[in-house]
């Protein structure tokens, strides 16, 4: 069986948590809790293009909240 995680064949979306943290997501698979959709289903590299492109700061949401905090 293939892991569906890497079939560049398959349909995907790219979801998103609320710490700002993306994913790849098999689009035939139910999307988890804590999770949402974060654009239009594609193929395996449009999505991970999309998500390269809207993750640019890898650091947790409360992460940067604190930091800012912690500045200010």
């Amino acid at each position: 069986m293939t892991n569906p995680f890497d079939d560049e064949s398959g349909r995907f979306v790219a979801l998103v948590n609320d710490e700002g943290q993306y994913s790849l997501w098999p689009s035939h698979i139910d999307v988890p809790g804590g999770w949402r959709t974060a654009g239009p289903e594609g193929s395996r590299q449009e999505c991970l293009d999309a998500i390269e492109g809207a993750w640019t700061d890898m650091r947790p949401a409360g992460l940067v909240r604190a930091m800012r905090a912690d500045a200010g």
